[in-house]
Parts: C-alpha cells; structure tokens; sequence
C-alpha cells in the first residue's frame, strides 16, 4: 500500500471522529455564518470517502486488472491511412477506422470549422476493416465513398458499428453487416452549436439501455446524451456548472459506478461525470484522475470498474504510454507500453469482450498494435 493510501486509510477516520466530536461547538460558535447544512455536506463527504478507501483497499491489492503485454508475434495491416478509432466486435474482431488517402493538415479546415476539401469527394478505399484477432490480416472491410475525416468508432454489445467523421459533423449508426446507416445524428457539413447540430464530433459510446453518448468535440467542448432513436435527452456541462471540458476526445462507461469517463484531451485529465444513465439525473461532483505524468490523454477504454488510457505527445518530460486507471480512487495504477518500439501517436485504445486482449491505433506511422491482458501481473 502506498504512503498516501496508508495515511488516508488509517488517519482519515481519525480526523472524521474529531469532527464529529467537537462538531457542536464548532457549529454553535459559526452557525450563523455557515450553517448545518455545511457542516453535514462536509461530514457526508468524509464518510463517503472513508467508505471508498475501505471498500477499495482490497481491489487494489488483490483484484488489480490485468497488465498490458505487447504481443510479439501480432502484426497489423500495412499501408493504411491515418488510422483514428478502433474497437472490439462481439466475437473478438479488431475493427479499424482508417483515413485512406485523406490526411488532417492544417488547412483543412477554415476559421469557421467548414471542411474545405469536399470537391476532392470521399475516401475511395474501404475504411472500415476487421481484423483477424490471431494475426491481424483483414477478414472484411467497406466504408468506400461514404467518409470524408473518420475520427471515432464504437461497436455496442449487439454489434452495430457506430463512427464519427469531423468533416460531415456527424454521427452514424450501422446495423451488424450493413453497409447504410439507420441511424445520421447532425447535419452534413455543417458545423454548429444547437441541439442538432455537432462541431467535429470525436467520439461516441452506447449505454447498455442504449443512450446514445457524444463528444462534440473539437469546437464545442460538450457531451452529448441522446436516447436510442436519436432524441436529445442532456447537454453536458449545464451553464453554470463546475464541469469544463477541453477537446473531450474518448469516452468509456462504466455502467456499475453510473458515469461516463471522457478523455478531457486539452485538460490532460480522464473526468467521469455521472449522467444518470442508470440512476437519477442529479449530478455528482466528477471523479478525476490527473496526475502530472498523465499528459494529453485521446482515448480511453472501460475495463470493469477500471480504464484503460492512452496519451499522445505532450511535452519532452512526458512519456507517451498506456495507463490503467481506477476512477474510484482517482488514481493511475499501472503504466504499460510496447516493448518493441515506442508509441508514436496513440489515437484510440479498445478492450475485447472477454478481457484477453487491448488494441491501440496510432497515427503517424499508422499502426495497429495488440496487446496480451496478462492476469499474472502484480503491482510492484
């Protein structure tokens, strides 16, 4: 155990049992000023803190997830574009969302967010490939003349395929083996600010009761919630809300602890606002891990209760690498990366159903890489 889990596990209730000692002379010298509403706020805090510790302390020394080997022998497709999402289909099957021939530079975009290559028409290759788990050949692909910027991919446990692209401003939903979409969330090239409009949406993720949720994005720094027919049920953060996000770039749910944990890219942090997917809408205070080694943090990847993490270049001090995370007590608690060369550009991280093994994409060069989840690993 660490020296600051130490020091809150075993001086923490100390300090609550001061408090609620001397709490009514405290309250009886200030009241007037702060009230008992403060004092029982801070007091329900304490012990909602204490009861962390105490429930996580066995987690962390005897259930810790599994450490993130790369696998040796795995290689992944050559020759692809920049490669911008990936996930993991039920059955096992990496799938890659590639930019072909189109690459992001920075006159791709005005002042304004309009894409301005449109005359150049879609991407002419397939840009949705499956891969073989076993060594990465592809096994199917298409998305041919549909996509513009491919950024985000998301696949829901009954195997639709959800992708964002930042040029259209849209979101898109394909049925398992189809090839149209059902469902086209925003308008097509056409940035904006309202409740059906995007601004280079990154990301999206679907809740086991099938909300849809959306990182919009690059411009509007906003999660959006929609239901399963695409109706806009939360904007988040609410004006006036203590939340502000920066370039939200991935988002993992953890439907047991009811939040959203969103890559907050630009804040180079990993926040999980609770959204009420499975509770009440009422809005707890954010869980956060930010740590200075965390940097710019562009996706994330639920693991049970844990997250999987990857960061991309931040500064000359700070390595780019995986993370494992436990937003329960807001802490990282392993750090993994590849052993045959570094990560250049990581851009998206997904875990297989069954919890055996990680992928992560990089731009520049375009890779694929796989991971083996070792369970063996102890925290040293």
């Amino acid at each position: 155990m660490s020296l600051s889990a130490y020091c809150l596990t075993y001086f923490l209730p100390i300090f609550v049992l001061l408090v609620n000692v001397s709490e009514g002379r405290i309250v009886n010298d200030l009241q007037p000023h702060l009230g008992e509403t403060f004092y029982g706020e801070i007091r329900e805090l304490l012990r909602r803190r204490l009861n962390n510790i105490e429930n996580d302390a066995p987690i962390l020394e005897n259930e810790q997830p599994p450490h993130p080997e790369e696998n040796p022998s795995w290689r992944g497709p050559q020759h692809l574009g920049e490669i911008s999402g990936v996930a993991v289909d039920p059955t096992g099957r990496p799938v890659v969302f590639h930019r072909g021939h189109h690459t992001w530079k920075y006159s791709t975009f005005n002042s304004s967010f309009h894409y301005q290559d449109v005359t150049k028409g879609p991407i002419l290759q397939d840009t949705v490939l499956t891969l073989d788990p076993s060594n990465g050949e592809i096994i199917d692909s298409w998305g041919k003349g549909i996509f513009y910027m491919p950024h985000g991919l998301h696949i829901d446990v009954y195997g639709n395929v959800w992708l964002t692209d930042v040029a259209l401003h849209q979101v898109f939903k394909f049925r398992r083996n189809a090839r149209y979409p059902s469902l086209v969330l925003g308008e097509r090239f056409q940035p904006g600010r309202d409740s059906v409009h995007f601004c280079q949406p990154t990301n999206v993720a679907v809740a086991p009761a099938g909300e849809i949720i959306v990182a919009d994005g690059y411009c509007n720094n906003r999660i959006m919630v929609f239901n399963a027919a695409g109706g806009l049920l939360e904007v988040i953060p609410q004006p006036g809300e203590f939340l502000s996000l920066q370039v939200p770039h991935g988002l993992a749910i953890l439907p047991d602890l009811d939040v959203v944990c969103i890559a907050d890219r630009e804040n180079m942090r990993v926040t999980c606002p609770n959204v009420g997917l499975m509770q009440s809408r009422t809005r707890s205070p954010p869980l956060t891990i930010q740590q200075p080694d965390l940097g710019r943090v562009f996706d994330v990847a639920p693991y049970g209760n844990y997250i999987y993490a990857v960061n991309g270049p931040t500064s000359p001090m700070i390595p780019i690498r995986g993370f494992t995370l436990d937003p329960r007590t807001e802490r990282i608690i392993d750090h993994w990366s590849p052993l045959s060369s570094k990560f250049g550009q990581p851009h998206g991280v997904a875990v297989s159903p069954n919890g055996t093994a990680l992928y992560v994409v990089q731009l520049e060069p375009n890779k694929v890489w796989k991971f083996d989840l070792v369970r063996s690993f102890t925290k040293k």
